[in-house]
């Protein structure tokens, strides 16, 4: 991979200085107004100036400032949605270190995870592993169904299948006769 040449990267800077020099004003009130916080925008401000140095703008644009405002929305977009996929592995991250409340007896709870380990040992003997195993991720492991999918090396909808046909066979088996 080449490196870019020095002259080429001090005249990309020089480009973005002398758009920032006419248009600065223009662009930081455009991601303020697209934004709504202050350091937010700052940050954004920052970013599209190196954003210009690393691509400068197209030889044949006719109006700059229609030009700027396209890549000023798009360069917000693309963080707004950087944000959300940050938050969501940090909240999804957060799930797996939550200490659990329980509020049971040290007993009851005991007992439970004794019925509940007898259960999914009952559902292993009477059904056939592939229905077992996609239960048994699904509501032993809380998994969801394309983690079980994955897992499992098949597709979403024979999980559900899987599951579906286990579900019928659990409620025949412990329906009273």
């Amino acid at each position: 991979m080449a490196l870019p040449d020095a002259g080429k990267c001090r005249n990309n800077v020089g480009l973005a200085a002398e758009i920032f020099t006419e248009y600065g004003d223009f662009i930081h009130t455009t991601i303020r107004y697209q934004v709504k916080n202050e350091t937010q925008a700052d940050d954004l401000f920052q970013d599209f100036f190196l954003s210009l140095v690393a691509s400068p703008l197209p030889t044949g644009v006719r109006n700059i400032r229609d030009y700027l405002y396209r890549a000023i929305t798009n360069d917000v977009i693309d963080a707004t949605r950087r944000v959300e996929r940050y938050l969501k592995h940090v909240h999804k991250y957060s799930k797996y270190l939550e200490p659990p409340i329980d509020k049971r007896t040290p007993e009851d709870a005991f007992i439970e995870t004794e019925e509940t380990k007898k259960m999914f040992e009952l559902i292993e003997m009477h059904l056939r592993c592939s229905h077992a195993q996609a239960i048994t991720l699904r509501y032993r492991d809380d998994y969801d169904i394309k983690e079980v999918a994955k897992k499992m090396n098949v597709d979403s909808g024979t999980v559900r299948k899987y599951i579906y046909v286990g579900l019928s066979k659990i409620r025949c088996f412990l329906k009273p006769k």
